[in-house]
């Protein structure tokens, strides 16, 4: 089916059609986003997809509301709103329209429903208020949205519509963000494996470039390794690794001489010639280079390993 239109509710938005809006853009560039609920509008057609309005799911039909009773839920019992709805049905498609390897979609779409789209769901269906989030509440992606709604006192008559569309790019930039941001992560992961193989038992993973490396030491069980060494624009850089996704407890820390030191001092205190910087936390330091690096990271490793010792 390619639609000629993609109908959604006038009037306020919410982030679930403006995130299903952005997928479906996407997928039929040449169809024309129309926002009523006039009748003749909402009512399934060969020539349109509708979604967030309409009081009905049939996919056959192409259209995709859960105000209605009976709405959908997913295999977990949690609901959908039509962003979950829409994911679900073409996200798969939007992917691979998006650029996605074949062999990295399923995963993907499996990870993006988890953590944005099944957010998003709950927060519209009133399963999860945004005040979970504490003092960050104000800045979750689905209040963050509908702040780009007109205000009250607006009187431009096409002010909705100016302001959806100015919200669905912003949208639009997000979705496309945290996407390219997880198939970045993937192909890290396979940089990381085969360096975790190069580094054998070594303490120190070289990898050829800044990336993502925490996921994929997990994912191999390389719990030997201590610190990451890799090349920057104009430097080398010499990183510790966090013992869990949440906080910032290191497997190890850079030796305490080292903490705040730059330049001269630092190479001083580290016997390290290049050596440039170490942050005063002692989980990232930085040198001229490679061997300079290599250099630091080896003295690291001792000075580690003899306190656990």
């Amino acid at each position: 089916m390619i639609p000629d239109f993609l109908v959604t509710h006038s009037g306020g938005f919410h982030a679930d059609e403006l995130l299903s809006s952005v997928v479906l853009t996407r997928l039929f560039p040449q169809a024309r986003l129309v926002r009523s609920r006039a009748a003749e509008w909402i009512t399934p057609a060969t020539d349109r997809i509708i979604y967030d309005v309409g009081g009905a799911y049939d996919p056959e039909a192409g259209i995709f509301d859960h105000h209605q009773r009976g709405a959908p839920l997913r295999d977990d019992g949690q609901p959908f709103s039509s962003f979950g709805l829409i994911w679900k049905h073409f996200g798969h498609d939007f992917l691979a329209a998006f650029g996605i390897p074949e062999e990295h979609i399923e995963a993907i779409h499996a990870s993006f429903d988890k953590s944005f789209v099944l957010p998003v769901d709950l927060v519209d269906n009133g399963a999860l208020s945004p005040s979970t989030a504490g003092p960050l509440a104000g800045l979750t992606l689905p209040v963050l949205l509908e702040t780009l709604k007109p205000v009250f006192d607006e009187t431009d008559p096409e002010a909705d519509d100016r302001c959806f569309n100015a919200a669905l790019a912003i949208a639009r930039a997000f979705v496309e963000a945290k996407i390219a941001n997880s198939a970045a992560k993937l192909r890290a992961e396979a940089l990381v494996q085969k360096a975790i193989v190069d580094a054998g038992q070594g303490q120190v993973l070289e990898l050829p470039m800044g990336m993502p490396f925490r996921p994929a030491i997990i994912k191999a069980g390389a719990e030997h390794l201590l610190f990451v060494v890799h090349p920057r624009q104009n430097d080398w850089c010499l990183t510790g690794i966090r013992r869990a996704d949440d906080g910032f407890e290191l497997r190890a820390d850079l030796p305490a001489g080292w903490a705040g030191l730059t330049g001269k001092d630092l190479e001083a205190v580290c016997g390290v010639e290049g050596a440039t910087f170490c942050h005063n936390g002692r989980f990232v330091a930085a040198a001229r280079t490679r061997e300079a690096a290599l250099a630091m990271a080896a003295i690291a490793v001792r000075q580690a390993t003899a306190a656990i010792s």
